[in-house]
């Protein structure tokens, strides 16, 4: 979005002088953006926020995420923060969001904070959860928020090797190529894998820290696992291995959600299998 003339014009009732910090915690469907993070010539979830906001304040607004999601995947939380220059207050800022977005991205909450907060490098721990269907027949509604696996799935064997993840481990075998980042040691508090019943299937992951397509492809791999085509005891030598070559396929993007995201340093509480009408299926936003 370009200013008229070349100059943002002021707006009185929304200048200030001082800048402030705001956190917002975003819920949206990823099916028509290509990920989080703005791209030349495709809809994003950020760009499609700032652009709302910079309309409200009239300039222009960076908004930053606690990480990016990719194309498809989806979030019940996910937290970002911009500062601008500005006398609306949070609540309004939110209110008139929630009119300006389009359907599909929701602000649950936006709060003034400290300048010092920072979305992306203040996060202590995040919760992915991976939704799967296991049954004959897809889904119809809400298709796009599951991975559908015809054959049976062996639970048990998936809890066996996903309790190999639990610890600090170098998780470069489960590393998507181009992944930002220093080291790829990182420490998972929990992996659970529960079966909801009726086809339900959900694999949580809890930790520190993600590499680039690291759920998606632990949850590839666990599928494997599920399918026999890889054992539990194998799944260990994976993770050892430090080989993307040996491990599993990078499952796909629909059933992938961001859950939670912590910024405090508090002990790890295993997550409550506690379902609604609105967060089925393991969608528990509860502390992680």
């Amino acid at each position: 979005m370009k200013p008229l003339n070349g100059k943002w014009p002021v707006c009185p009732s929304t200048a200030s002088d001082m800048e402030t910090t705001f956190k917002l915690t975003i819920e949206y469907c990823g099916t028509p953006y290509a990920g989080w993070q703005i791209q030349p010539d495709q809809p994003t979830v950020q760009q499609t926020i700032q652009e709302a906001l910079s309309r409200m304040v009239t300039r222009p607004v960076t908004v930053i995420a606690s990480g990016r999601t990719d194309a498809g995947v989806h979030a019940v939380a996910q937290v970002a923060h911009f500062k601008t220059k500005t006398a609306i207050p949070a609540e309004k800022f939110q209110d008139a969001l929630n009119r300006m977005l389009p359907p599909g991205i929701t602000i649950h909450a936006c709060q003034k904070v400290a300048d010092t907060f920072h979305a992306r490098f203040g996060a202590r721990r995040k919760r992915y959860t991976y939704r799967i269907i296991n049954r004959p027949e897809a889904p119809a509604v809400a298709h796009d928020t599951f991975w559908h696996i015809r054959n049976p799935l062996d639970v048990a064997a998936m809890k066996k090797a996903a309790a190999h993840l639990v610890g600090t481990h170098d998780f470069k075998a489960f590393e998507g190529a181009g992944s930002p980042r220093a080291t790829t040691v990182r420490t998972v508090s929990e992996a659970c894998i529960h079966d909801h019943g009726q086809g339900l299937v959900t694999l949580t992951f809890c930790g520190s820290g993600f590499l680039k397509f690291m759920v998606r492809n632990l949850a590839g791999t666990l599928v494997d696992v599920g399918l026999s085509r890889t054992s539990p005891e194998a799944f260990k030598g994976i993770l050892d291995s430090c080989k993307r070559k040996n491990a599993g396929p990078t499952a796909p993007p629909q059933g992938l959600f961001l859950v939670r995201v912590e910024y405090e340093d508090v002990p790890h509480a295993p997550r409550q299998f506690t379902d609604s009408p609105l967060y089925p299926a393991g969608l528990w936003l509860g502390p992680c």
